[in-house]
C-alpha cells in the first residue's frame, strides 16, 4: 500500500504531468480571458441586436451604448415626388439599409416590373444593402463594398446627361453626387432620413467608465457622435480607460476615425458586422 502511495505522489509531481497541468491552467486563463472582453456597440439600438448575438456566439460580452438613432423625416414630398417621376431615373443608388427602408423599394419594384417604361437599375452599397433589397424583392444590379465614389461610379457605365436617384441620409458625404456631376450625370438628392446624437445610455457609460477592450465604430456618423456624447459625460474619447482598440467596418469608417484623432484603429476586410466579428476574434489575443 505504502509503494502504491509513494509511486502515485511520483507520479502527480511528474515532468509530463506538470507540464499538461500548466498547459490546462494557460489555456483556462486564455479562455476567460477571451469570454470576458467587452465590445462597444456605438450603431442604433435598433440595428444592434444581430451584432450583439454574434458577439456573443464567438465568446464575447457585447455592450450596447448607441450614440446615434434614425429617424424619419415628416412632412417630407421629395421621395413623393421621386416616387411620381421614376421613369427619368437611369439609376437608384441605395446607400445604406435605412435608405432602403424609407418607402422608395415598393414604387422601385413597381417601376421595374412596368411595360414600356426605360429600364431603371439599382445600385446596392453593401451586402447588407442588397439583402434588404432583396426582402422587397429587388435583385441589385450593382452592388459595390462601399460607399467610395470611385467604386461606385465604376458600375454605373455612362452617366453622361443620366439622372440618379440618391435616396440619403440628411448628412451624407458629398463625394458620390460630385462624382455623378463630374462624369456629366444629374445627381438628384433625396433626404429620406436623419441621423440624430441619442440618448445616453447609462448601462453602457458605466461599463465605458470601467474599461472595455473594443469600441466599434459602424459609420462615420458613430465616429462624431461617440466623441459628442463622452466628452459630455467627462471622458477623453481618445485616452479612455483600458485604451480599448477601435475596430471600423470598413474603410470610409477608419478615415473618419482616425481624422478625428484616433490611433489604434483595426478595420474589417469585409465590410460587414460579420466580418467585423472575425475581425475581433482575430485581434483579441493581442489586447
Amino acid at each position: 500500500m505504502a509503494l502504491i502511495q509513494k509511486n502515485l505522489v511520483f507520479n502527480l509531481h511528474s515532468k509530463p504531468l506538470l507540464k499538461a497541468r500548466a498547459k490546462f491552467f494557460l489555456c483556462f486563463q486564455i479562455t476567460n480571458h477571451l469570454f470576458s472582453m467587452k465590445v462597444l456597440i456605438t450603431r442604433p439600438r435598433a440595428q444592434a441586436n444581430d451584432f450583439a448575438n454574434l458577439l456573443r456566439e464567438a465568446g464575447f460580452e457585447p455592450i450596447l451604448f448607441p450614440v446615434i438613432e434614425i429617424q424619419a423625416v415628416e412632412n417630407n414630398s421629395e421621395p413623393g415626388q421621386a416616387i411620381g417621376n421614376l421613369q427619368k431615373y437611369a439609376w437608384v443608388i441605395f446607400t445604406s439599409v435605412n435608405a432602403v427602408e424609407a418607402g422608395l423599394a415598393s414604387a422601385v419594384l413597381q417601376a421595374q416590373g412596368t411595360k414600356g417604361q426605360p429600364p431603371l437599375w439599382v445600385a446596392a452599397v453593401g451586402r447588407k444593402t442588397a439583402d434588404a433589397l432583396r426582402r422587397h424583392g429587388i435583385e441589385p444590379d450593382f452592388i459595390p463594398d462601399e460607399f467610395i465614389g470611385v467604386n461606385i461610379m465604376s458600375g454605373l457605365g455612362d452617366v453622361k446627361d443620366k439622372w440618379i436617384l440618391l435616396p440619403r441620409a440628411e448628412i451624407a458625404s458629398k463625394e458620390l453626387p460630385e462624382a455623378i456631376r463630374q462624369a456629366g450625370g444629374v445627381a438628384h438628392e433625396i433626404v429620406t432620413y436623419r441621423t440624430l446624437p441619442a440618448e445616453v445610455d447609462l448601462e453602457g457609460l458605466a461599463a465605458l467608465k470601467a474599461g472595455v477592450d473594443f469600441v466599434t465604430f459602424t459609420s462615420p456618423s458613430t465616429v462624431e457622435n461617440f466623441i459628442e456624447i463622452t466628452r459630455r459625460n467627462h471622458l477623453d474619447p481618445f485616452d479612455l480607460p483600458n485604451s480599448p482598440i477601435i475596430a471600423c467596418i470598413g474603410t470610409v469608417t477608419e478615415k473618419a476615425a482616425r481624422e478625428a484623432g484616433f490611433k489604434n484603429v483595426i478595420t474589417a476586410k469585409e465590410f460587414t458586422t460579420e466580418g467585423l466579428v472575425r475581425l475581433l476574434a482575430a485581434s483579441r489575443l493581442v489586447k
